[in-house]
């Protein structure tokens, strides 16, 4: 009797146990390695849409929340503050809104959805500062507004940019939409876009 058989078939089964051995311990580093592409949880959440209950903003309150690490402001404007928009168009640079600024539903003489709620960027355009919410008139802005304390830059209560300032463009207005007349969900355009 010969042991080529015997050898053989040993042989064979020991290339087939170690190919399987081999392949699962791939199969197992390449699992981790593969998660490491994926963002993590922290990064996901951080650009993650974040709903703003404005149900109890009084007027002319404002409410701060973050999205992506940057503050949004969302502003509940009374029609006094609505009346002062029109009064400023020829002290702003861009009173139009021509530069890119905003979603195509926010370009409008109020910058928004609906006139009354103002969702805005919280950081000046110039340095990334954030400026001060001015609901009556003050010093530096006779109609109210946003005033940057760190270089002296003025926005309307539109966050329209005036002329002469250093500021270049006008405050950012995110992607937002509306899931209910008292819930806006920003970083999101799934909701209602439409007053």
């Amino acid at each position: 009797m010969s042991n080529d058989g015997v050898n053989s078939s040993r042989r064979t089964f020991l290339i087939g146990l170690t190919s399987a051995i081999g392949a699962a311990g791939a199969v197992g580093a390449a699992v981790p390695f593969v998660k490491s592409w994926q963002p993590s949880a922290k990064a996901e959440n951080a650009g993650a849409p974040v709903t703003v209950d404005v149900s109890k903003l009084e007027p002319g309150q404002r409410v701060v929340e973050e999205w992506r690490g940057q503050p949004v402001w969302v502003v509940r404007r009374t029609d006094d503050m609505l009346s002062t928009l029109p009064k400023v168009e020829d002290m702003l640079r861009d009173p139009a809104s021509e530069a890119d600024q905003q979603p195509a539903y926010a370009k409008n003489e109020w910058r928004s959805i609906k006139k009354e709620l103002l969702v805005l960027i919280g950081t000046c355009t110039h340095l990334g500062c954030s400026p001060l919410f001015e609901d009556q008139p003050t010093v530096e802005l006779e109609h109210g507004g946003f005033f940057c304390p760190c270089h002296g830059s003025k926005f309307d209560l539109a966050g329209r940019v005036y002329k002469s300032v250093p500021a270049p463009t006008n405050l950012v207005v995110p992607p937002h939409s509306y899931l209910s007349d008292s819930v806006i969900i920003v970083g999101s355009e799934e909701g209602e876009t439409e007053a």
